[in-house]
């Protein structure tokens, strides 16, 4: 007798492998059989019609400190995540001194765009060290599975105090000690480390975050105390991929390159396509190629859609920082619609500009060749000549005039979206280039994260819908599963789960593949302390299975808690 039996789905198991039609039989959380079963169970579900597959594996998520209040970890819970890893771009809640809570804080809301008034409510802090926060992890109520990188961030500050925000090295004894504290986490069940070296990561004074400048002893001796442990991984942020500079991105290469063979240990590091030079990637892939090929792992992690960014009148936008529209900001949200549809308001909005020369300030200055509308049903791959600029100039009138017109439509919750990368081609073939390479990881959907203009954690729904059943030249639906699945476990070390074989973890998705799509996103305030962020719904996911148990039914949340934290300690070969 069996606890659950899922009949006549049709299985892609996550290997690459053909789909076929056949059942699944679950008993005390693991899958036990798989084909045609005859056998009963104490429950059944008809996946007749359904897509049967692994549940997702995320590997680049930001909920350190949603973890500890939220246990479905939405948007990605509804997305048919299963299993989160965060700690990822060098910030993390760990370890930790009470007196560097606040700083770390700080950190994270600079770099993540998550607010610290809704961290500072909704942390209940229960830990000091590493393994005291993936116990404090355990002890909580969850859906799903949650693992964990240590941060870079919060490592140099445990260990040198005010220092280890400056352009300052460690001592012999302070790098030894760093070491130490990451082996300690490696034996606790940390999946790896991560850092940052990228330019626009930047404290909310506007310097440079902790471990930016870290030299190759700090890293390397870091990095040997993961590779020591037999498996985890490392998370660079590589320093010159904000400018596309091939002189500096080859220079992290190297030294990505080095962490790897001589530590012993796989190096991940995100890749896109970047439009001041949109064939950077292409050497970069091949450079890991070359490097692997030498004994190291290097990993380039890419996204399946373009990295880009929500404008609103509700959220982040380009005026947000104009004196003119900050004016508006203390009005109630039908009270600030009616100003806005004023024409004297928007004419002093247009002719307006942002006081303070910032990151933003460059971000906005021109967005609008890669800016669309984009709509109650979203695409982020839409005609290029659909863009902003290009409308306006058919329509005879300024960009920055029909961006604030299209904002308005919805009642004010209209969005534009700014393929800020991965969109120089004006399409997303270099992207499918990048996901088809067996050097890739899919990855960057940075769940929990800049929750004021961007919500990406539905990037495992669009491999899905956009890549293996609309794109003409699309990818096969099997290929698109194991990406979302064996294949971001296993490369961080996790071996029981992202397959639907005898002896997996029942991790599990069924999916009306027809009816699969991603909702217009939305800004709700559902943060601690009333903290707005920005969600995207999935309609499509029938059943979501944590460990057997249904997590997640058309959508809605069934209140089975089966989660746990991922501790590689755990793992067996």
């Amino acid at each position: 007798m069996h606890d659950l039996i899922i009949r006549g789905g049709t299985i892609i198991d996550g290997t690459g492998s053909p789909g076929f039609t056949g059942d699944i039989a679950i008993n005390d959380g693991k899958i036990t059989a798989v084909g045609d079963i005859s056998a009963e169970a104490k429950e059944v579900i008809d996946a007749e019609g359904l897509l049967v597959t692994p549940g997702w594996v995320d590997t680049h998520t930001h909920y350190d400190g949603q973890a500890t209040w939220d246990p479905l970890l939405t948007p990605s819970g509804w997305h048919g995540v299963t299993t989160a890893i965060m700690g990822n771009c060098g910030v993390g809640f760990a370890p930790v001194a009470p007196d560097h809570r606040d700083r770390m804080i700080d950190l994270m809301e600079s770099v993540e765009d998550i607010s610290a008034d809704a961290l500072k409510a909704g942390i209940d802090w229960q830990w000091v060290s590493f393994p005291e926060y993936l116990d404090a992890l355990d002890r909580m109520p969850r859906a799903i599975d949650v693992g964990a990188y240590v941060g870079h961030c919060a490592l140099r500050t445990f260990v040198m105090g005010e220092r280890g925000a400056e352009d300052e090295d460690p001592t012999e004894e302070e790098t030894q000690q760093m070491a130490d504290l990451m082996s300690e986490a490696m034996e606790a069940g940390a999946l790896g480390f991560s850092t940052s070296r990228t330019a626009i990561h930047l404290t909310p004074d506007g310097d440079p975050i902790p471990g930016t400048f870290a030299k190759e002893d700090e890293l390397m001796a870091i990095a040997q105390a993961v590779g020591g442990y037999g498996r985890g991984l490392l998370e660079v942020i590589a320093a010159g991929l904000e400018t596309g500079d091939p002189v500096i991105h080859k220079s992290e290469m190297a030294l990505m390159r080095k962490l790897s063979l001589k530590a012993g240990c796989p190096v991940t590091y995100l890749m896109a396509q970047i439009g001041k030079d949109p064939d950077l990637w292409r050497e970069s892939f091949r450079l890991a190629e070359e490097a692997n090929a030498a004994g190291a792992t290097l990993i380039p992690q890419v996204s399946c859609r373009p990295v880009g960014m929500l404008f609103s009148f509700e959220s982040e936008n380009p005026f947000a920082r104009f004196p003119s529209f900050m004016a508006l900001k203390d009005l109630s949200q039908p009270e600030r619609l009616a100003a806005l549809r004023d024409p004297e308001v928007k004419a002093r909005i247009l002719s307006d500009k942002d006081p303070a020369l910032t990151a933003w300030t460059q971000i906005f200055a021109n967005p609008w060749k890669l800016t669309f509308a984009l709509g109650d049903k979203p695409n982020y791959e839409p005609d290029p000549d659909t863009n902003i600029k290009t409308l306006a100039k058919n329509k005879g009138c300024q960009p920055a005039e029909l961006a604030y017109d299209l904002m308005l439509e919805s009642d004010g919750q209209a969005f534009l979206f700014y393929a800020s990368a991965g969109f120089s081609d004006g399409n997303l073939d270099a992207t499918r280039e990048m996901l088809l390479s067996p050097t890739s990881m899919l990855g960057g959907s940075d769940g929990g994260a800049h929750c004021n203009f961007i919500v990406d954690a539905g990037v495992p729904t669009f491999m899905l819908t956009h890549w293996a059943r609309d794109r003409k030249e699309g990818i096969p639906i099997e290929a698109a599963v194991r990406k979302q699945t064996s294949d971001t476990a296993r490369r961080n070390g996790i071996t029981d789960r992202g397959e639907l074989l005898p002896g997996q973890r029942a991790d599990i998705n069924l999916i009306d593949l027809e009816q699969l799509t991603s909702l217009a996103p939305l800004v709700v305030n559902d943060l601690p302390a009333g903290g707005s962020r920005l969600i995207q719904r999935a309609e499509g996911y029938v059943a979501t299975l944590v460990a057997g148990q249904v997590i997640m039914k058309n959508g809605e949340d069934t209140g089975a808690r089966p989660g746990a934290v991922v501790r590689l300690s755990q793992m067996g070969n």
